[in-house]
């Protein structure tokens, strides 16, 4: 026999094995990007926090395009006093804007604003419903953040990065603490309008496993496409096809430990129990009329209003993260017609949304956000017929109800025109550190390794608001 073997050199030998411990060593490097891989079969399993939470679900509210806060919940004197007067030079000096050129004009607001409950929190008379719930808000109002423009911003403020690529928010947490609901999705998204610009990127996991992605619901038909059976296929055929499915793919996990099969195999299971769990979660006709009437809900159709009651049941049922997203906020022109048209659209369902989870014993542990990319410019874009506001990524207003956060508080300060912060800047890596803190969990901790570092939400920066937090 042996004269059929190969004749096998001394540097052929050592060549050969050089290139598999090369290879072992490949392998192992690697496999340490794949921390997924020993997650146990349920990657949405609950997991404990890193210390003692005070919240344990989020609904996030994104105004998309970027509501003026100068006309909401930033009342300048100052501002009116010199409307229509060229803007300060020293506010240009370095700056870029999305659309304004020249030397603009400044603009004051067209609307009345007054303190509202014990703390004295300044609402514009837009907004009246949510005055009601006043003393449950606390507001940031020098938030900034590094992109100018709708998508990059939309991105950062979601995933921490102004490009894609990098998980969202809502990714994180679900990454972090799993969910406790296991027949519903941990991260659900509900949009009224068109998508934002940055796509769905937005409730995107990045490098995550993608089960921490978020699941987009429509408010008609089936919530997620193609979850009822086709016709013909009974509810046993359906699972018998799940399970012959999951069986080749426990096979393969097992074999090569790619966390996506881990999520595939889930998200299988997911869908298969949906079928009952969310037909009965999307059926608003279980709600009693006064909570209809509260919220402006409509049982069968697509509203803001709708989304608002949904989140509340969404939360109730153990969903960790419900992103509402509202299109129609960017108000280059006519804001003064176009703004109280939007506002009349949400603010009902916000105020019924906060009173609705706090009689319910539920604001104490959901911690409700709103919140858009940036802010609008002191400054007059187009003429006094067409008025409306640019982009102004420098301070804007963002708000926290519940979960912990500090009710009646007011964070930060800025100038007489509403332009630069003057006290306690907030940076969007500060936010979201914030946000963590309040699910219990820290920031610097909650990581993934990928191509060779450890990512977090908060990348390199990022420090908790102790004043936002009760």
């Amino acid at each position: 026999m042996s004269e059929f073997l190969p004749t096998l050199s001394r540097r052929a030998l050592l060549q050969g094995v050089s290139c598999g411990v090369g290879s072992l060593a490949l392998g192992s490097l690697l496999a340490q990007d794949l921390p997924a891989a020993n997650q146990p079969a349920n990657p949405l399993a609950a997991r404990p926090p890193h210390f003692a939470p005070k919240s344990k679900s989020v609904i996030f509210v994104h105004l998309v395009g970027a509501p003026s806060h100068l006309d909401l919940f930033e009342h300048k004197p100052a501002l009116n006093k010199h409307d229509g007067e060229l803007c300060p030079q020293e506010y240009l000096q370095g700056q870029r804007f999305a659309f304004l050129r020249g030397h603009p004009r400044l603009m004051g607001s067209k609307f009345q604003f007054q303190p509202r409950g014990q703390s004295g929190l300044v609402i514009s008379e837009l907004l009246p419903h949510l005055a009601t719930v006043a003393d449950d808000l606390t507001i940031i109002k020098t938030l900034h953040t590094e992109q100018f423009n709708h998508a990059p911003a939309q991105l950062f403020l979601h995933t921490g990065f102004g490009r894609f690529g990098r998980p969202t928010m809502g990714s994180w947490i679900t990454y972090g603490l799993g969910s406790e609901n296991q027949d519903l999705p941990a991260f659900v998204v509900m949009i009224t309008g068109a998508v934002a610009g940055g796509g769905n990127s937005l409730w995107g996991s990045g490098f995550l496993p993608t089960v921490h992605q978020g699941i987009e619901f429509r408010s008609g038909g089936d919530p997620v496409l193609f979850l009822s059976n086709p016709p013909g296929l009974s509810m046993t055929d359906r699972r018998r096809t799940v399970e012959s499915i999951n069986q080749l793919n426990q096979a393969q996990l097992a074999d090569v430990g790619d966390p996506e099969i881990a999520a595939r195999i889930s998200q299988y299971e997911m869908a298969f129990r949906m079928q009952t769990s969310a037909p009965e979660l999307m059926d608003l006709s279980q709600e009693s009329p006064h909570t209809l009437a509260a919220y402006g809900a409509e049982p069968g159709k697509g509203s803001f209003a709708n989304n608002c009651l949904l989140a509340r049941r969404l939360v109730e049922r153990g969903v960790r993260f419900v992103q509402l997203m509202d299109e129609g906020w960017d108000h280059h022109g006519s804001i003064n017609t176009a703004l109280p048209k939007k506002c009349r659209e949400v603010d009902q369902p916000l105020a019924a949304l906060i009173q609705d989870l706090k009689q319910r014993g539920l604001l104490d542990e959901t911690l409700v956000v709103w919140g858009s990319e940036f802010g609008r410019t002191p400054m007059l874009q187009s003429d006094r017929e067409q008025a409306g506001r640019d982009h102004h990524k420098d301070a804007y207003c963002v708000w926290m109800a519940g979960g912990g956060a500090k009710a009646g508080a007011t964070i930060g300060q800025t100038d007489e025109l509403g332009y630069y912060p003057t006290e306690d800047p907030v940076h969007v890596n500060d936010f979201h550190a914030t946000l963590l803190h309040l699910l219990g969990l820290d920031h610097e901790r909650l990581t993934y390794k990928f191509q060779g570092r450890n990512f977090r939400l908060t990348d390199v920066a990022g420090h908790v608001i102790q004043k936002a937090i009760a």
